[in-house]
């Protein structure tokens, strides 16, 4: 009597559906850590626009206008734009009333990725705070964190 080497074919599946089952948990947990890096480079950039704002109220007589057009911040925004992998989803606003000091204040926000429903706010106080992504993206006109 001969034996035959080798796997049945159930044996193979058996093999294979395991892998698919380990491939697919694996595959949700990476991209829930890919979600939280991208968040991580939104903040990251978002305290850049921190400290570029510092210098620039330094380095323009004491005043913020211009701020948000300036090439840091502006490079700053489209660094989170592109780590969303789309535009309009960041803002940045300087106080620019008729009523107030022109220049005295600002805010920025960039919405989250990991978190759809939120977005990060900073602003020329030093606030750093979680807001409704809904206040970020639609006609941003704040100058300090709401």
């Amino acid at each position: 009597m001969q034996k035959q080497k080798g796997f049945t074919i159930i044996e193979l599946i058996v093999v294979i559906a395991i892998i698919a089952v380990l491939a697919a948990i694996v595959l949700v947990n990476v991209t829930q850590y890919i979600a939280k890096g991208k968040d991580a480079s939104i903040t990251g950039n978002l305290a850049s626009v921190m400290t570029n704002a510092a210098v620039f109220y330094d380095t323009h007589s004491s005043t913020y206008t211009g701020l948000c057009t300036s090439a840091t911040v502006k490079a700053a925004l489209d660094a989170v734009d592109a780590t969303r992998g789309d535009t309009g989803k960041s803002a940045c606003n300087v106080d620019i009333s008729e009523t107030a000091t022109v220049g005295t204040t600002w805010a920025a926000c960039a919405q989250l990725v990991n978190d759809k429903v939120n977005a990060l706010c900073v602003d020329s106080t030093g606030t750093k705070k979680t807001i409704a992504a809904a206040t970020c993206v639609t006609a941003w006109t704040a100058t300090v964190c709401p």
